[in-house]
């Protein structure tokens, strides 16, 4: 069976195609045998008018490649007067205490100041930039990263936290406290220090942190708590007797000989009813091979095969190999993203994974000696736990499964349920294809051809397309741009991009809510908004200028507490920049990134979710 790459090849076959064509040029007019432009084409399957773009290309390009061995001589830079430079960032740092300071041996800059820097440096682009760096005293690699939208390095948690003080009648201490919050430029443990050294307030930062919330200054976020679902859908798994489903998954298992490591496939299946584990299958990975060995033990060892197996979404569980071994047994998905709905087998290996040994050996051994002193270790488990009383005196699963005797009525009524859960995931699939538009179903099948992702039954795909267009082409050009930069995890397959879609319209889901209660809520003038629009229109009136009135709305987006707040300062740079002529938009756009971008006390994913609404209204896709 051929296997599809996991990476694409260096050199394409409309490349190919065209470097061909170039060297043909020179053949030709060496009189040198050469093909013809039909050969060419036909044997790198490419089209005529592309490959004759590239040829040309490559024409133009090779000039460029004959030069002398070397670099060029280098004129040295003229030394240039930074004194002006350097007056300018000592005014800033007196004006705004706190924006530069020291931890740990680390210089920490406010994003006040990385934006200042970034302005700086816009009005002296002609100082190379050692010498800009060295008049704004800050490292020069630091300097690149905020040049380039770099993130900055993490501040680290303070060491412990100080016991809460109450002092509810110290209105004065209170008071002092949003004074200098509100005209504080740095973050908040530096912040916290500044009160206990500075001005002498013995509060620790717990409490601190919960006045500034108690007067709506400062919203700490916080984790997402558990699902309230959770402890709901406990023991609602449904049975019929033994024999009837069986539950399939696999484990990686990794073993340590010599110091030298071997990692397995585990497959297991364990029947739905009594617990047992039925079929084994150790094999180099999880492969549609994996399971049918599982499934094949199992049968040998019971006797009889089960009215359903119950497996997880991968592709290699519902290839056509997998569903020839199985026969007339139903395969039924299992929910996908939750491990319950497969709590048999996955209870198995938690348990196998409690009990059993590190698996490290200290002989001389191949790569089969460790394999069959797996099996044999998981096989004696296996068969014990099988045989094991269970608690309270009921009988072991292998009692439970070899003296079940399901009648012919509960066998049928087991096997019209079975077939009903199959034909409901039919249906809803066939449903989900008649609502999908060809051309998302056109775009997702070119991305996951370029992208060399697995789908072979496009169920990946079909819920991919469920979403909007914006969220499929951000999410391909996100998973795109991961892979370009080797941020994806190692394994990832299309899930990962059907996560990444999903995160992207829930995200683009909330924005547009919020922007429909923000227009409600402007088209009745109400209170809340009435703050917001005269800071709106008096800064219009004080800043003439539209790229410093551009950088106002974007600080304000990005400082706002409240979600109105930060939508409706995002609509207000987003209106500015398309009063703007079409040909300045872009500028303006970029000009934006950068400033939001630069903003690094804000989450990347909130100044993503930021720069992409601006975007999207700036340049619509209908």
């Amino acid at each position: 069976m051929n296997t599809v790459p996991h990476q694409r090849p260096d050199v394409s076959p409309l490349l190919t195609a065209a470097m061909i064509l170039a060297a043909r040029t020179f053949l030709v007019r060496l009189d040198l045998p050469h093909p013809t432009v039909e050969q060419i084409l036909k044997a790198t399957s490419a089209t005529r008018s592309r490959a004759y773009e590239l040829k040309e290309e490559i024409l133009r390009t090779l000039p460029d490649l004959d030069r002398p061995i070397g670099r060029p001589p280098a004129t040295p830079p003229a030394e240039a007067n930074t004194e002006p430079i350097v007056r300018q960032v000592q005014r800033f740092v007196m004006q705004h205490p706190g924006c530069v300071h020291v931890r740990s041996e680390r210089q920490r800059y406010s994003d006040s100041f990385r934006c200042f820097i970034l302005e700086l440096y816009e009005q002296h682009r002609q100082l190379p930039l050692p010498a800009f760096a060295s008049a704004v005293n800050v490292p020069e690699g630091t300097l690149k990263d905020w040049l380039q939208g770099g993130l900055p390095m993490s501040n680290a948690p303070a060491a412990g936290q100080e016991a809460l003080e109450k002092d509810e009648a110290a209105c004065g201490r209170v008071e002092t406290i949003l004074d200098e919050w509100k005209h504080w430029k740095g973050d908040f443990t530096t912040f916290c220090k500044h009160l206990r050294f500075q001005l002498r307030i013995p509060y620790g930062r717990t409490l601190i942190a919960n006045i500034l919330e108690r007067h709506s200054v400062r919203m700490p976020s916080r984790r997402s708590g558990r699902s309230p679902d959770e402890k709901a859908l406990r023991q609602s798994f449904e049975t019929f007797f033994p024999g009837a489903q069986w539950e399939g998954d696999g484990k990686s298992v990794a073993v340590r000989i010599n110091g030298r490591t071997f990692v397995f496939n585990l497959e297991l299946m364990a029947d739905s009813h009594t617990d047992a584990f039925v079929g084994f299958s150790l094999r180099d990975e999880e492969d549609h091979a994996a399971v049918t060995q599982a499934f094949q033990d199992g049968v040998e060892a019971t006797g009889v095969p089960p009215l359903a197996v119950l497996l997880d979404n991968r592709p290699v569980n519902f290839t056509s190999e997998v569903g020839q071994a199985l026969g007339d047994t139903l395969r039924i998905r299992a929910t996908q993203g939750r491990g319950q709905s497969k709590p048999h087998v996955e209870g198995g290996f938690g348990l196998f994974s409690q009990s059993a040994p590190p698996l490290v050996i200290a002989a001389r051994s191949l790569k089969e000696m460790a394999r069959q002193i797996l099996l044999l270790v998981f096989l004696t488990w296996g068969r014990t736990l099988n045989h094991k009383p269970r608690p309270h005196g009921q009988p072991s699963r292998f009692q439970l499964y070899q003296e079940a005797t399901p009648s012919q009525e509960q066998i049928a009524q087991a096997r019209a349920s079975l077939k009903e859960r199959c034909r409901k995931q039919e249906l809803a699939l066939q449903t989900l294809k008649a609502r999908q538009d060809p051309v998302v179903r056109n775009l997702l099948d070119e991305a996951f051809l370029r992208l060399d992702l697995l789908d072979p039954q496009a169920n990946i795909r079909a819920a991919i397309a469920r979403y909007s267009l914006d969220a499929i082409l951000a999410g391909i050009a996100t998973f795109e741009g991961k892979r370009e930069v080797k941020t994806l995890p190692d394994g990832v397959d299309g899930r990962y991009l059907l996560g990444i879609v999903r995160n992207l319209s829930q995200q683009d889901e909330g924005l547009h809510i919020t922007e429909a209660l923000l227009r409600s809520r402007l088209a009745v003038r109400d209170r809340l908004l009435l703050p917001l629009l005269h800071t709106r229109d008096t800064l219009r009136q004080n800043t003439p200028e539209h790229g410093e009135r551009l950088k106002f709305f974007i600080d304000h987006a990005l400082e706002a507490d409240r979600r109105l707040d930060h939508l409706f300062w995002l609509q207000s740079a987003s209106d500015l920049i398309l009063e703007r002529p079409f040909s300045l938009r872009t500028g303006l756009l970029r000009f934006a990134a950068r400033r939001i971008f630069a903003s690094f006390s804000v989450p990347y994913k909130d100044r993503l979710a930021a720069m992409r609404s601006l975007v999207h209204k700036v340049v619509p896709l209908d």
